[in-house]
């Protein structure tokens, strides 16, 4: 058994975007097919945090895309809303906010402007697009606008850049505080990195010093332990997780206790691992039906048994799974004793790739960073991972 460090400075315990107060000063990144309203809630039964919906684009919500909406699900469980909103458009941003708002009763609006994907950023939308400061201003600004009757507070996620000849992430952070943003969250990677290499902590506490809105980092947090060094070392208001939660739910368990002064035990046996992943299919299947939920649930069986010494035979049939009985029939074949692979802790999980000799740009992209009246056109049905 081990423990989690604390942390010793409590003068400004939480975290506050605007009219929301969040417990503890963790944010769960949204990831494509992963933080869905099931997740969420599992991730929320562990600890307190702001739990993000899935990205969504703006044009499909805006133009009533049903496969947009579908992803807006909520658990009754779920006290605030918060959604993360993907698009280049002023026009359509500012309206998908109004809608998520109104119809949907959102109390947090991110922004995404931190997607590495080529097909985002080949329309200049994601990463690409901070290079524009304009453009940035004019979204942000008919955000903040559309959200303030509301009393809904907009933040915004982005990189360090393009790359690291093509930094942005200081004139975004300026460019969000003026245009009301209630913080910024920056990842210390680039685009060009994707999620490659380590990621720059230098870079996070530049930008705290920068501005005077709560800066929030992201990148390399696999353990609570990381969170708070991050937090000594670059002075952040709070961290955003992803990858590092994947099959690990329980690391906001080990977070709320760290951010509270508190130690906690962080390695499960494989029988609580196995009762994790009987309750995270359960919830998928609430709130997908069961054949539907139980497909969901495959993609995460190779991450919460990562290090253990599970056969391939019963890998493979976990990754086949079809229903709920099936799914019990195969756990009930681990060793519930099995310890925790002490070997995973700190270990990157999730996609890391290599780093990019090119990051796909419109062209001339980078001729001009005003881009003020730039238009960029957005697909209604694209679905990319933030």
């Amino acid at each position: 058994m081990s423990a989690v460090p604390t942390v010793t400075d409590q003068s400004a315990p939480g975290l506050t975007l605007g009219s929301v107060h969040v417990e503890t000063p963790v944010v769960l990144a949204p990831m494509a097919g992963i933080t869905n309203a099931a997740y969420r809630r599992l991730c929320a039964e562990q600890g307190a945090g702001l739990y993000v919906c899935e990205m969504i684009t703006s044009r499909g919500l805006v133009e009533g895309d049903q496969h947009t909406r579908d992803m807006l699900v909520f658990d009754d469980a779920e006290t605030v809303r918060s959604v993360q909103l993907y698009g280049s458009d002023p026009v359509y941003v500012g309206k998908a906010a109004e809608i998520l708002c109104a119809e949907y009763g959102v109390a947090h609006i991110d922004l995404n402007f931190g997607c590495p994907v080529p097909k985002v950023t080949r329309k200049g939308g994601g990463g690409a697009l901070p290079w524009k400061r304009g453009l940035l201003a004019r979204i942000l600004e008919a955000t903040v606008a559309a959200a303030t009757p509301y009393d809904v507070p907009v933040t915004m996620k982005t990189r360090k850049g393009i790359d690291e000849d093509h930094l942005t992430y200081l004139d975004a952070g300026r460019i969000a505080q003026e245009a009301g943003a209630a913080a910024i969250a920056l990842h210390g990677r680039t685009v060009a990195q994707a999620y490659s290499g380590e990621a720059d902590w230098d870079a996070i506490a530049a930008l705290v010093e920068h501005v005077d809105i709560p800066v929030l980092g992201n990148g390399d947090v696999w353990e609570a332990a990381d969170a708070v060094r991050m937090v000594e070392q670059t002075g952040v208001a709070g961290v955003v997780v992803g990858r590092g939660c994947l099959g690990r739910p329980w690391l906001f368990r080990d977070l709320a206790a760290a951010f509270a002064g508190e130690q906690v035990a962080t390695l499960p046996t494989l029988g609580e691992v196995t009762s994790m992943m009987r309750r995270h299919a359960e919830l998928l299947c609430r709130h997908m039906g069961e054949e539907r939920g139980c497909k969901e649930f495959r993609k995460h069986v190779s991450w919460y048994l990562k290090g253990f010494a599970t056969g391939g035979q019963l890998r493979r049939s976990l990754g086949l799974v079809d229903s709920l009985a099936t799914l019990d029939a195969l756990l009930a074949e681990l060793d519930p004793a099995e310890p925790f692979p002490v070997s995973e802790l700190g270990s990157p999980r999730g996609r890391q790739g290599s780093p990019r000799a090119k990051v796909a740009l419109p062209e001339g992209w980078l001729d001009d960073r005003d881009g003020s009246d730039c238009f960029l056109q957005e697909e209604a049905t694209e679905a990319t991972g933030g």
